[in-house]
């Protein structure tokens, strides 16, 4: 079995390492050339909430060669079609993509490789890149859990095997309700990170104050309803049911999922949303398969969402140099 994590920044390098570690045989393959020579010279530097130097194999793109019978895509949502029309020429006529990205993007991706060749991942912990060749693990080592499903019925002969090379990192849980799992994420996503991106924070300081806390509660609130209104369980994160915890219906249950949640994201409070470390690139961001994910729905199925809707905006406009990550955008909501 050959595989490959394609896009192998933050995550994909610890991934990656976590896997060679532990016997198993994975290319990281990465555009940015610093930091594959930093791979290829000195090994993925893991450090944070873990500390370690993996040997691991490392390559650009265009060295890329023969066919793989897995290949991890960790690359950002906003280029699947011209990525996953690239890499599909070294996918097996019986391999697999197994997405790891936000949002909801199994199905373009099926559009291009056929809903049989993709399965889908979510990741529940988070990772910065430091410097070419170093990662730093900003969740806890107990946290670092998967959930895998597919968009077909029945059981993928390659899901045992994903299964194995993901738990030489961590536990992974197999989701028949695999859709419900995606929405768990990008709750998350659409509160945590929209809210790290617009506010330059880590998740636990956007969960700390009391003013961003009372955004981050209504954008959860957001997700819930509109996966509510179009019929979609959401699915438990780390054995929480976060619907249970969260939802409110009343102002008593209000307050108290108001003090749960930096209770609910201490795991990960060191965290920064992969969309502010592209602001502060001067990259674009994600936002629109995040937040915006949300906003649309809420659109299909008659649901408002006002704040999801303030995030996409305050990003695009920080994207375009109007505004900067700061907690002055506060009063933007």
């Amino acid at each position: 079995m050959r595989t490959a994590i394609y896009g192998a920044g933050s995550l994909g390098t610890i991934l990656g390492a976590f896997i060679t570690k532990n016997g198993g045989q994975v290319d990281l393959v990465n555009r940015n050339k610093a930091h594959v020579e930093a791979l290829q010279k000195e090994g993925a530097k893991v450090i944070g909430t873990m500390n370690f130097t993996q040997k691991v194999t490392a390559y650009t793109p265009n060295e890329m060669n023969g066919l793989y019978d897995v290949i991890f895509l960790m690359t950002k949502q906003q280029h699947n079609t011209e990525v996953v029309t690239s890499i599909k020429e070294f996918l097996a006529p019986s391999g697999v993509i197994v997405t790891l990205q936000n949002g909801i993007p199994e199905l373009q991706i099926a559009d291009i490789v056929g809903e049989n060749r993709v399965l889908g991942c979510t990741v529940a912990w988070g990772a910065t890149l430091k410097e070419p060749g170093v990662c730093e693990l900003t969740s806890a080592p107990d946290s670092l859990t998967f959930s895998l499903g597919s968009l077909t019925p029945g059981e993928h002969p390659l899901l045992p095997k994903v299964k194995e090379l993901l738990q030489m990192m961590g536990p992974v849980e197999l989701d028949a309700n695999f859709i419900g799992t995606r929405w768990s994420k990008l709750l998350i996503n659409s509160a945590f990170s929209g809210m790290s991106a617009v506010l330059g924070c880590t998740f636990g300081e956007a969960a700390k104050d009391r003013a961003s806390r009372k955004i981050v509660q209504a954008l959860i609130k957001e997700c819930i309803d509109v996966c509510a209104a179009g019929g979609i369980k959401i699915e438990p994160v780390q054995g929480k049911d976060i619907v249970k915890l969260l939802d409110y219906s009343n102002p008593v249950k209000k307050a108290i999922s108001n003090f749960i949640i930096p209770i609910a994201i201490r795991k990960h409070a060191l965290l920064r949303a992969s969309m502010l470390q592209d602001l502060e690139k001067g990259k674009l961001t994600e936002v629109d398969a995040i937040n915006g994910v949300v906003s649309a729905f809420g659109r299909k199925v008659g649901c408002p969402t006002p704040m999801n809707d303030k995030v996409v905006e305050i990003v695009h406009r920080i994207e375009k140099g109007e505004l900067k990550p700061q907690f002055a955008n506060l009063k933007l909501f």
